[in-house]
């Protein structure tokens, strides 16, 4: 199954996967990472941050992500651009699928801005930023959305387990609810 967190930039969605991966690989081997930074820094730089490139970056995860799904594989996605046609590819192209939205305001990630990237933006040295010169498209058919500000990364991967039953099953909880 692949399960996809989407957000904008600094929404918390690397950190999301990191407290997943630590509270759930124990558990269950078979839970792996796909982190859209790291996709990237694997491929080099041959991709810039333009729309266009945005959806070539998505459709590389979607691919590795198939191929371990297939595999097998619970796969973890954090990638940030989530135009509604390639989120709609998702639903028809995984065998299960749980799509993640960490609903963090642009105000709260423009506060945090671990990367810089919105004071850059701001100032002009930075172009192709989601949310800023580039259109956010909120996902409209997520199935949980998370206050990306108001829990820790820890608090938010207790709902995402108790939100996802394979998740659920692994750390010996039985699901309550689908949440979203």
């Amino acid at each position: 199954m692949v399960i996809w967190l989407t957000g904008l930039s600094g929404a918390g969605k690397t950190s999301l996967c990191d407290a997943l991966l630590a509270a759930v690989k124990p558990r269950l081997p078979t839970l792996v990472r796909l982190d859209g930074d790291a996709i990237r820094a694997i491929f080099g730089t041959s991709l810039g941050y333009s729309e266009p490139e945005r959806v070539v970056q998505i459709k590389r995860i979607q691919s590795l992500a198939k191929e371990l799904d297939q595999q097998g594989f619970v796969v973890l996605v954090a990638a940030l651009y989530a135009h509604p046609e390639l989120l709609a590819w998702n639903r028809q192209n995984f065998s299960d699928y749980f799509e993640v939205y960490l609903d963090t305001s642009l105000a709260e990630v423009q506060r945090r801005d671990a990367k810089g990237l919105y004071r850059r933006a701001k100032s002009g040295e930075q172009r192709d930023v989601v949310g800023i010169d580039i259109p956010w498209h909120a996902p409209t058919n997520a199935d949980l959305v998370v206050d990306g500000a108001g829990d820790t990364p820890a608090g938010l991967a207790q709902r995402v387990i108790e939100a996802v039953p394979v998740l659920a099953r692994a750390m010996g909880r039985e699901q309550k609810r689908r949440v979203g």
